[in-house]
């Protein structure tokens, strides 16, 4: 088992606690258990920050010839985009921001605490964006991207009940 860890940067203890009792994908890498270089662990969390501080709402509002920070809720995030362009586009605005969580993680797992600490950066990324002076979205969206390569069953029954609330509700930000 991995001896250095990186618990110090992760700001969610909840998930370190849990991430110690269910190693799930963790298992399948063929470099469990191993530590990551510490200057590599770095720069991956510096990337998973970067990746999460691409707009991707503004850049697909942006190719309608739409501003979406001053439509709407001025949210640059997935429902904003969805009442403004649609739900295609919404549902684009999701995948993107999703994997802008999914693709750092993803690359991260040999070492769990980097990639516990690479969904944080992206999540942070996304909320605030030096490339924005600090305003981003929410990062629902992004934070449910990083879980999903980390805890993937559990992430699949969250998508479940999200899916089912908002067909009842008929409202994203109530489920």
């Amino acid at each position: 088992m991995c001896h250095w860890t990186w618990r110090s940067i992760v700001a969610c203890s909840v998930c370190i606690a849990y991430s110690k009792t269910f190693d799930g994908p963790f298992k399948a890498s063929p470099f469990y258990g191993e530590c990551m270089n510490p200057f590599v662990a770095v720069i991956a969390i510096v990337i998973a920050y970067f990746c999460g501080t691409l707009p991707s709402a503004i850049l697909i509002a942006k190719s309608k010839g739409v501003d979406i920070t001053t439509v709407g809720s001025g949210n640059p995030g997935a429902s904003n985009v969805a009442r403004a362009l649609g739900t295609k586009y919404g549902v684009l605005v999701f995948v993107f921001d999703a994997l802008k969580g999914a693709l750092p993680v993803a690359a991260t797992l040999s070492d769990r605490h980097v990639a516990y600490a690479c969904a944080a950066a992206a999540v942070l990324g996304h909320v605030y964006p030096v490339t924005r002076k600090f305003k981003g979205g929410k990062g629902v969206a992004t934070g449910a991207g990083s879980l999903f390569p980390l805890h993937p069953f559990f992430m699949l029954g969250a998508l479940a009940c999200w899916l089912l609330l908002t067909k009842t509700t008929k409202k994203a930000s109530v489920a």
